[in-house]
């Protein structure tokens, strides 16, 4: 597009779309409280709106509009963002892998806005080889013109986290009046994991280093983006002993995603902490000249990035984009699926019980609730439990750190040997409250055996309170369940971990028409082999010494194992190392039980045998210290 059409349509824009603007806002002075009350909280239901694009006009009428949208709000101001829309690696999963029921509206927040619009399609252009995606809409109107509630919501919601906010590098010289504060990105949160101190640091030129500098030791290095690789920079620059890297841009380049590539990523992450800025001159002349210069580092609280409207018509937090690609966008996304088809199945007529209703869940008691089962659930033969997890208030930010097991034990008679058997078992999301899930345990009915039974739902008694609550969903199946038998639970993942199991011998009771092996299992902690938790690992249940049913955690050596599970309902865009596939689980997740139907492995009129083992690269277990755990539930259910 040419210096002429750009001039033209800026001018369409002021005198057909400007204007409207401002006769659209004196209208709305006039109107008064006909609009009702600015929607500002997370939860809270979206209120209508329309905005000015460079194709017409985007509305959203609650009630109407189909599908969800994201609403992201650019600014010069920000590195992540530059980042964000300068690489054709991110940008592309926006135009190819988007959802079908996901829009995306662009804004901006500077005074540009009408440059920033043309720019942002251009660059979606360029990466899309059937144009631009009718489901993606760009205003040219300023954030601060709309004359809706989207700038309430965005600067109510603002933050200063990690790639939300700005994070700046100010320097600092005695040659100068006034210090030279510049935009940066940071190196990506799981490559370089120290962050920078609240200090003022000295900084020396150190060529584009790639070999250890002498006179760097207890300084910032500064050095250019080219000779060779991040990594390489960050590695020679730590032998010599630097407090930190700040690498600059060439001329006219945009900040990139300082990351490691390929074999790169195999050692433990460097202890140094590193950032991407644009090429300051003045701080190149006063280096040139050998004048002192000094860096500190700063986050300034900027107005929210992303907000999004969910299927339902309520406002949702988007959570933290980890590293600048728009993969987070088609993720949330995803989940809003998800979602939208877990309401579609609770539709479905069943008989539900309340068992915790947004009940906190805390410290060493957790949740507990007892329950009176009428008559006609006793003789059900499908069990669902919904599950949501939420935080203490509406914004994420209330939620719990880390990601936690959650169990759920129940006990209906206190002589039995199943009182307080794990019922079902969820992992935490990392500081992200819209975890709702919908779990099939029907096997473990018969443990529901007396019309009154206690349910426990507790994670670490010292994590956060998470808000809980759970619903007993109860229909008719084929077959119905009608004994349990508890078989091996798990342990320590050290040498004697096989050592522990003994065959376990069975008769299958009269009348059994099916049997089912039954297994929730994962893995956790980390020893020199990242097991349990990030290594795969092989869990054998040998059946009469012939059958081998094998469950194995392929994903859990794999960066972005646990994204393929947001269809599933993992709760994306969390705030820790949520991607990673894991040993059985992913955080913001059920933990979906394992089932084998045995009954063809088995002699049902006569003795069986069934052993478990654990293995590790199809061996047994031995780490040389501080060993990782199985948590295992596993059963054998018959069913008539």
């Amino acid at each position: 597009m040419t210096l002429f059409h750009v001039e033209n349509l800026k001018k369409h824009i002021l005198y057909n779309i400007v204007n409207p603007i401002v006769k659209c806002c004196i209208y709305i002075i006039l109107r008064g409280s006909q609009l009702g009350p600015v929607q500002r909280g997370a939860r809270d239901l979206a209120a209508a709106f329309s905005v000015p694009t460079l194709d017409g006009r985007f509305v959203y009428e609650p009630g109407l509009f189909r599908g969800s949208l994201v609403i992201h709000a650019f600014t010069n101001k920000s590195a992540f963002l530059e980042s964000l829309w300068s690489s054709a690696e991110a940008l592309a999963p926006l135009v190819h892998e988007l959802p079908q029921s996901a829009h995306v509206l662009f804004l901006s927040l500077d005074d540009s806005a009408l440059s920033d619009a043309l720019w942002m399609k251009e660059q979606l252009g360029f990466v899309s080889q059937r144009g631009t995606l009718s489901r993606l809409h760009f205003s040219p109107v300023p954030v601060f013109a709309l004359g809706n509630w989207i700038p309430a919501v965005l600067n109510s919601w603002g933050c200063t986290t990690h790639n939300c906010g700005l994070s700046q590098a100010v320097f600092t010289s005695g040659e100068w009046k006034m210090p030279v504060i510049v935009k940066r990105l940071d190196a990506r949160y799981d490559w370089l994991t120290k962050r920078w101190g609240q200090r003022s640091y000295r900084l020396v030129d150190a060529g584009d280093g790639c070999v250890p500098s002498p006179g760097v030791e207890g300084a910032v290095a500064w050095v250019s983006e080219d000779g060779c690789s991040f990594f390489t920079k960050v590695q020679s620059l730590a032998k010599s002993n630097v407090s930190g890297v700040l690498v600059y841009a060439g001329p006219g380049k945009p900040i990139r995603d300082m990351t490691c590539e390929g074999a790169e990523c195999d050692p433990p992450a460097l202890d140094v902490p590193a950032a991407m800025v644009h090429l300051e001159p003045s701080v190149v002349q006063a280096l040139r000249l050998g004048q002192s210069v000094n860096v500190s580092f700063q986050a300034t609280p900027s107005p929210k990035f992303f907000i999004c409207i969910d299927q339902q018509g309520a406002l949702v937090e988007m959570g933290g984009f980890l590293y600048p690609t728009f993969k987070f966008i088609n993720w949330q996304a995803q989940w809003f699926d998800f979602h939208t088809r877990l309401l579609s199945a609770l539709q479905i007529p069943a008989t539900v019980l309340s068992v915790f209703d947004r009940v906190q869940m805390q410290g060493q008691r957790g949740a507990r609730a007892t329950v009176h089962l009428p008559p006609e659930v006793l003789d059900s033969d499908l069990l669902e439990l919904e599950v949501s997890l939420t935080c203490p208030s509406s914004r994420d930010m209330s939620c719990a750190h880390w990601d936690r097991t959650v169990q759920l034990f129940v006990c209906c008679d206190p002589q039995s040997e199943h009182c307080n058997t794990e019922l079902g078992r969820w992992i935490t999301a990392f500081r992200r409250g819209s975890g709702h899930w919908l779990t099939d345990v029907s096997p473990l009915l018969p443990l529901l055996d007396s019309p009154t039974c206690s349910f426990t739902m507790k994670t670490d008694p010292w994590a956060m309170p998470w808000v809980v609550s759970l619903n007993l969903r109860f229909n008719s199946a084929p077959l119905r369940p009608f004994r349990v038998t508890s078989l091996y639970t798990g342990g320590t993942f050290d040498k004697g971990y096989n050592e522990r199991y003994q065959t376990f011998q069975f008769m299958a009771p009269d009348s059994t028409k099916k049997v089912e092996l039954y297994a929730v299992i994962t893995g956790h902690g980390s020893d020199e082999n990242e097991c349990v938790e990030f290594c795969v690992t092989s869990h054998h249940f040998t059946v009469n010494s012939v059958y081998n049913n094998t469950l194995t955690f392929n994903a859990a050596d794999s960066p972005l194992g646990c994204t393929l599970k947001v269809s599933e309902g993992a709760v994306p865009n969390e705030y820790g190392t949520w991607l990673y596939g894991r040993g059985g689980w992913c955080c913001g997740l059920q933990v979906d039980p394992w089932r084998v139907d045995l009954t063809q492995q088995l002699d049902l009129s006569g003795s069986n045998s069934v052993l478990y083992s654990g293995l590790f690269e199809d061996r047994h277990p031995n780490p040389s210290a501080q060993p990782g755990y199985i948590i295992m539930s596993s059963f054998l259910v018959f069913y008539k």
